[in-house]
């Protein structure tokens, strides 16, 4: 199956930008996602490991992380959903946590200005990391995807 999405029309403004393709990534990573067969949605496809729903799992602690301040103190542990979780679970928890950093994002009017009630790193920084993060798995979560069950495009 082949699909693809092409790259969001946005805003002239940096925020919108930012904000729209970030959107865009996390839409296309979740889509990777869901309805992935298991139990090789969680089986290793390259040597390191990786996995998607690991993949996912990492991304929201990321997102958790990076916008919600929430510490983290075993990041290669995020590579990996716990046994009883499947996809509806992690796709919900990783749309829930995009939706809680929204929710801090929107009341961001400042790129400059660091995260509400952190000294750092800027607004502007947080979403370039995120941009960058994200990207970076969804291209790894796109050859996964395709190797489960041919599945391709964004």
């Amino acid at each position: 199956m082949s699909r693809d999405t092409p790259p969001p029309r946005t805003g002239a403004g940096e925020a919108e930008v930012l904000r729209g393709f970030l959107g865009y990534l996390r839409t296309s990573l979740a889509a990777k996602v869901d309805g992935a067969p298991e139990p090789q949605v969680r089986t290793a496809a390259v040597p390191s490991g990786t996995n998607l729903l690991g993949l996912l799992n990492h991304l929201t602690h990321v997102e958790a992380a990076t916008f919600l301040g929430e510490r983290v103190h075993d990041w290669q542990a995020t590579f990996h959903a716990a046994p009883g979780d499947d996809v509806p679970t992690v796709l919900a928890r990783y749309r829930d946590t995009v939706r809680r950093a929204d929710d801090v994002l929107d009341g961001c009017e400042d790129l400059a200005a660091p995260l509400p009630g952190r000294s750092g790193p800027s607004v502007r920084w947080a979403l370039t990391h995120l941009i960058e993060e994200t990207g970076r798995h969804a291209g790894h979560a796109d050859i996964i995807r395709e190797q489960l069950d041919g599945s391709t495009g964004r």
